[in-house]
């Protein structure tokens, strides 16, 4: 199940092949995102040689870790059988950070930066969905000031939250089957979506990232197996 929310509430209610009829939903143009002084990377470090107690480091030998780790499982009995991962309740992040639509630019990229995500759930008052914020979007390379244009920068990074967001916004259900996220993600180019209830209240997030971890971890993520979610 997914929805649609924005500031006036709870907009599109249904399957993900008729989101493409809401007119403000649509694909989301990327900018090309912004790199900090202290992510920039000398040129010449890829090719810096290793470190001379690297030469010397004992080498590991994987299989044999491996072959260990086997043995020890098999002292502690026999495990429960490992369902596959189909749902978004399966992946999804649990208490998602989330930020409100009156909280300064500036301050939500500080608070995104220090909790290293790209993206937050706008929330209103009462925890529902209005809106999603993405990092890239609060200094897209077409708003940097020109040289002698500091007083214009500044009044851009004390907008509100409410400005810059992307609004409405598609939610998805917790109970909703993970390859229709999947479409749904590639549909729109946004990296994740808020995981609310049918009111738009924010119970979790789903990336891109929660399902390429779940690709590789253990339990197997599997998309298409297991029973398929009730879907109207």
């Amino acid at each position: 199940m997914f929805f649609v929310f924005g500031p006036s509430g709870q907009i599109y209610r249904g399957g993900p092949e008729n989101l493409a009829q809401i007119a403000a939903v649509r694909r989301v143009e990327r900018p090309q995102a912004l790199r900090t002084r202290g992510m920039d990377i000398p040129p010449d470090a890829a090719a810096a040689p290793a470190p001379q107690d690297a030469k010397h480091a004992p080498a590991v030998n994987l299989r044999l870790q491996d072959a260990v780790a086997a043995y020890v499982q098999t002292g502690k009995g026999p495990q429960r059988r490992r369902e596959p991962l189909t749902l978004v309740r399966d992946v999804m992040s649990h208490g998602a950070l989330s930020v409100e639509p009156g909280t300064r630019v500036n301050d939500a990229w500080q608070t995104l930066a220090e909790h290293k995500v790209a993206q937050a759930p706008v929330v209103d008052e009462r925890g529902r969905v209005v809106g999603l914020l993405l990092r890239a979007d609060m200094a897209p390379l077409d708003l940097l000031p020109e040289p002698g244009a500091v007083q214009q920068a500044i009044a851009l990074a004390r907008r509100p939250v409410s400005e810059v967001m992307i609004s409405p916004v598609t939610t998805v259900a917790a109970d909703t089957a993970l390859r229709r996220v999947a479409s749904v993600l590639l549909t729109t180019g946004l990296p994740g979506l808020p995981v609310t209830d049918e009111a738009g209240v924010l119970a979790g997030f789903i990336s891109r990232t929660d399902i390429l971890r779940a690709v590789a971890a253990d339990p197997p993520l599997d998309l298409w197996s297991g029973p398929a979610p009730h879907q109207p």
